[in-house]
């Protein structure tokens, strides 16, 4: 009797993943500053959530800090891709800083609507994960307006002055699926909440969960590469499981795969989230061609043409602001 020839092993691949015009930005922002004015650039916390990304930059010559009061006075610092509340704008004019403000467009949006409805006097529902940096910095701008709704389990604790004037504004890099399931118990208890002009979520949050919508119920196991302080990697794991995987998996190298999830394996998803370069995506590839998964099949789900301009500070010479600014204090 002939054996039962083995299953094929395959990957589906999930397009679009890996960098979104935020990061994208944010990263480059850093290569041009230690380009144009040399090491040391300093970066408030990591400029992204990627291990990779922030040890790449290291060995360029930025230096990664978790409060701005680190920074020597007369040197360069630069405001990462998730923002920061006007308080940090402000210790950094105290310390004699030059800045680089590499927020992501899309969370600068969502500051703009804080700062908007406020000003209206709404009371501000803010849905994402206390103590994330988006999140401390989207507070930031309006502290005495806002509350923090930590998902569906946190609507019934939510207390309001008024609930006629109530909105919901959200961090970039939730769940999609979550944060709706948030928004819809935050009506049935306030009714008239108002729901900001255009969707908060990312467009590169939402792009990466589709794809691996499209391919989580035909995967055995997905990958996703990415880091474990990465908001929008975590999720992918979740949406992958919930899509329908068997099991997920979150990486931030080849290396860190387990060949027992292989076992009974034939059909293996592959994404990485919004802060991932493809190097390490390629790595996964190769790793699993290596063990019998060379088939790879695209899954695509949409296309991505956005691109940002890098931080207008940058055609500035801020080594010189930097000088006069501690020259100005010894003066006074």
């Amino acid at each position: 009797m002939t054996a039962p020839a083995p299953a094929s092993r395959r990957v589906l691949l999930a397009a679009p993943r890996g960098y979104c015009a935020g990061v994208d930005r944010a990263v480059i922002a850093v290569e041009k500053a230690l380009e144009q004015y040399g090491a040391p650039v300093y970066v408030r916390h990591e400029i992204v959530h990627n291990k990779y990304v922030v040890q790449t930059l290291q060995k360029k010559g930025a230096i990664f800090v978790e409060k701005t009061e680190e920074v020597p006075p007369g040197n360069i610092v630069m405001f990462s891709a998730h923002g920061v509340a006007p308080v940090v704008h402000e210790e950094a004019a105290r310390g004699r800083l030059a800045t680089i403000d590499a927020t992501c467009p899309l969370v600068t949006k969502v500051h703009k609507e804080a700062i908007r409805y406020a000003n209206e006097d709404f009371d501000i529902l803010l849905i994402g994960h206390e103590g994330h940096e988006e999140v401390i910095g989207t507070s930031g701008e309006a502290p005495d307006h806002i509350t923090i709704v930590d998902g569906p389990d946190d609507v019934a604790k939510v207390e309001v002055r008024d609930e006629s004037k109530v909105v919901w504004l959200s961090q970039t890099t939730l769940s999609v699926d979550e944060t709706m399931e948030t928004v819809d118990a935050l009506k049935t208890k306030f009714p008239l909440l108002v729901s900001p002009p255009s969707d908060d979520i990312c467009y590169a949050t939402s792009n990466r969960q589709a794809a691996v919508k499209a391919m989580g119920a035909d995967a055995d196991l997905v990958i996703v590469v990415g880091s474990k302080n990465s908001s929008n990697s975590i999720r992918l794991v979740e949406v992958a499981l919930d899509a329908g995987a068997r099991a997920a998996h979150l990486v931030d190298f080849a290396s860190e795969i387990d060949e027992a999830w292989l076992e009974g394996v034939t059909t293996v998803g592959l994404t990485s989230g919004a802060s991932v370069p493809e190097v390490l995506v390629e790595e996964v590839l190769e790793w699993l061609a290596a063990r019998g998964f060379a088939d790879v099949e695209i899954v695509k789900t949409a296309e991505e043409s956005i691109v940002f301009s890098l931080p207008k500070e940058l055609r500035r010479d801020l080594r010189t602001e930097a000088a006069e600014l501690v020259a100005g204090a010894s003066d006074e």
